[in-house]
């Protein structure tokens, strides 16, 4: 890169208003080389925790975040342009011949899509490390409309191979309000709780800090449980999400989480990734999301929400995401995003758009139908500019109905009458293929309707009630093997945490078929 480069100035603006817009950019020469924005670098930190924000390394290749206009050093020449701001934007890719003299470079970038305008709000659930300012910035650039930045009592390695603690953003707590925003975009930062032997806990939304950030280890005793935090997240107006549940090696015990999911501590699940769909049948593994299903078979509702979990430059925000559908004529706030959250109104994406409904009702809704009348009108969509191969219903862990994907954009749409005799619940997937830069398939995955009949809901499979039970068990035998406990009492504590969940599998044994049962919860 030793020619010489002259400054050019840089705008992008958005189509609808034809005002600069914050995107992601790359400018190479004919060589590939990169060239950063003023402000932005060339070669820049990847390691996690390490300057994070403003550039991002996707598959090899560098790109900056900009807040709609830049200034950059340019050679003359054939330049090479990528442009992106999320699924919903159609990506810019231009050729430009930059003669000297030439000082100045527009661009526009257009949606091809519009979910705000149905009430449906993108969400990250999980990132760390980045400064509110830059979360803000790489938000608008990805059309993120809510961040969730959480606070970690982490361990980072410093110079000289010293080793030291750290709680990046904790003096930026904002709880139940943006610690940062701009229109159509915010930052909120809280909390994410962790338990060495226990799990770990996103807490959203709490009106102040939840103490402890950590529990548990080999230099600490076992004297706090994942249900104390539950709770006292619960008492301050806030939401939890169960972290790293899925993806576990083969009969991993999931700490404490999995009791706090069936007794009602945990309102959500967070999904990082995606699996191909056809794994489990190609290379003979057990799907990424069985548990979830028999937790569903088992009658327990339990919405996904997807998190980047992006730690550094190597991950982009919002990939996944969780879209949340707000109540109609609602404004977008931070509290109305939480509880379309809570109330499961969600789909989990790292690209594809996904509608779906069941008896014109979204995710989340809990229907109940007469005796006899036990068949639902089932309507499902998905759009990707990206490659998209097929869509697919599912009712009680069943495919039933499916349809493969066509065009560009490439779209897929099943309307189907669904029997479902004895209820149950329903979700919508699709995918793609692999996508190297995020290390993802490219998929897109609903939170379930619940339907009930006749005031009854099915009684779970007896195999898969007893999978349920035998996780428990061995979550317990680990946790209690493992756990130091300073007196009785506090050993006693933690398993009355999993009686309660055994005590609410046997409810809903016992409730199954018995009218006026309250579907999930």
């Amino acid at each position: 890169m030793s020619a010489k480069l002259q400054t050019v100035h840089v705008r992008v603006s958005d189509a609808a208003t034809g005002k600069p817009t914050p995107v992601r950019v790359r400018f190479t020469d004919a060589e590939g080389n990169y060239y950063a924005p003023f402000g932005r670098l060339t070669d820049f930190a990847t390691d996690m925790a390490e300057d994070v924000g403003g550039n991002v390394l996707l598959g090899g290749e560098a790109h900056a975040y900009i807040d709609g206009t830049c200034e950059i050093g340019l050679p003359a020449g054939r330049i090479s342009v990528a442009i992106d701001k999320g699924p919903e934007y159609r990506p810019v890719r231009a050729e430009v011949t930059r003669v000297p003299g030439k000082l100045a470079l527009r661009f526009t970038i257009e949606r091809w899509v519009d979910l705000r305008a149905e009430g449906w709000y993108s969400g990250d659930t999980r990132c760390h490390f980045l400064t509110p300012h830059a979360a803000l910035l790489e938000a608008a650039a990805a059309d993120v409309a809510v961040v969730n930045l959480l606070a970690w009592d982490c361990v980072l390695h410093g110079v000289h191979r010293v080793n030291y603690r750290a709680i990046p953003n904790l003096l930026a707590f904002s709880g139940q309000n943006p610690a940062l925003e701009r229109p159509g975009h915010m930052v909120v930062v809280n909390t994410m709780n962790l338990h060495e032997t226990l799990g770990r806990l996103l807490l959203l939304n709490c009106h102040r800090v939840v103490y402890p950030l950590t529990a548990g280890g080999p230099d600490s005793l076992d004297n706090w449980t994942l249900a104390d935090w539950c709770d006292q997240c619960h008492r301050k107006g806030g939401l939890v999400i169960g972290d790293n549940f899925f993806g576990q090696s083969p009969g991993y015990p999931h700490g404490e989480l999995l009791a706090d999911l069936i007794s009602g501590r945990v309102d959500a699940l967070q999904l990082d990734g995606f699996e191909n769909p056809r794994v489990d049948a190609e290379l003979e593994q057990e799907p990424l999301l069985k548990e979830w299903y028999q937790l569903l078979d088992c009658g327990f509702r339990v919405p996904l929400v997807g998190g980047s979990c992006k730690t550094s430059n190597l991950e982009i925000l919002g990939a996944p995401r969780t879209y949340a559908l707000l109540e109609q004529g609602q404004p977008l706030t931070y509290k109305n995003w939480v509880e379309a959250v809570r109330a499961g109104r969600t789909f989990v994406t790292n690209g594809p758009v996904l509608t779906f409904t069941v008896n014109e009702q979204p995710p989340g809704a809990a229907l109940d139908l007469p005796e006899g009348g036990a068949t639902v009108h089932v309507r499902a969509e998905a759009r990707s500019l990206a490659p998209l191969e097929r869509l697919e219903i599912l009712a009680n862990n069943r495919v039933v109905a499916g349809a493969d994907a066509e065009g560009t954009p490439a779209r897929a749409a099943v309307a189907a009458e669904v029997p479902l005799p004895a209820g149950g619940w329903l979700v919508a997937r699709c995918w793609g293929p692999y996508e190297d830069a995020l290390e993802q398939w490219r998929a897109a995955l609903t939170s379930p309707v619940y339907v009930r009949v006749g005031g009854r809901r099915p009684s779970p499979d007896p195999a898969t009630r007893a999978a349920v039970i035998e996780a428990l068990e061995a979550a317990l035998y680990s946790v209690t093997t493992r756990a130091r406990f300073a007196n009785e009492q506090q050993g006693q504590r933690l398993a009355g945490v999993f009686e309660q969940a055994r005590a609410a599998l046997a409810a809903r044994e016992h409730r199954s078929g018995a009218a006026g049962d309250n579907l999930g919860g």
